[in-house]
């Protein structure tokens, strides 16, 4: 049985820095950061909407959005993976548009591991 194959994720400036490994979405040490559905929606480990997979790959998000998606229960922790050390080079990326942001280069935060993040539980 071959391994699970994981897809490097990329940032505009073509750096691979998030890896999938459906439904899972790991960072560059092979933590779990989030989780995409079936329809392409990049969820975090809190079951918070981040953005969009595209076909680049890499994760976009409208700037301002007047409408927030519900919370979904994230899937069961998945355990570490071990990504590899050289990745394929990513294709030339289109420019975004100004109301469009490049999660993994804006915003990193919202794709955070599960102990840590700003809505992260505290312990007692």
């Amino acid at each position: 049985m071959a391994p699970p194959v994981l897809i490097p994720i990329y940032t505009t400036r073509g750096d691979a820095e998030a890896f999938l490994q459906y439904p899972y979405l790991f960072n560059r040490n092979g933590d779990w950061i989030g989780f995409v559905t079936p329809m392409r929606e990049v969820y975090s480990v809190l079951g918070d909407f981040v953005g969009t997979l595209t076909n680049d790959p890499r994760i976009i998000r409208k700037r301002a959005t007047s409408t927030l998606k519900p919370r979904l229960s994230p899937p069961p922790q998945p355990q570490k993976v071990y990504p590899p050390a050289t990745v394929p080079l990513a294709r030339m990326m289109a420019e975004l548009s100004h109301s469009v942001i490049d999660v993994l280069l804006e915003a990193p935060e919202r794709l955070h591991t599960a102990d840590s993040g700003e809505q992260r539980q505290d312990l007692d």
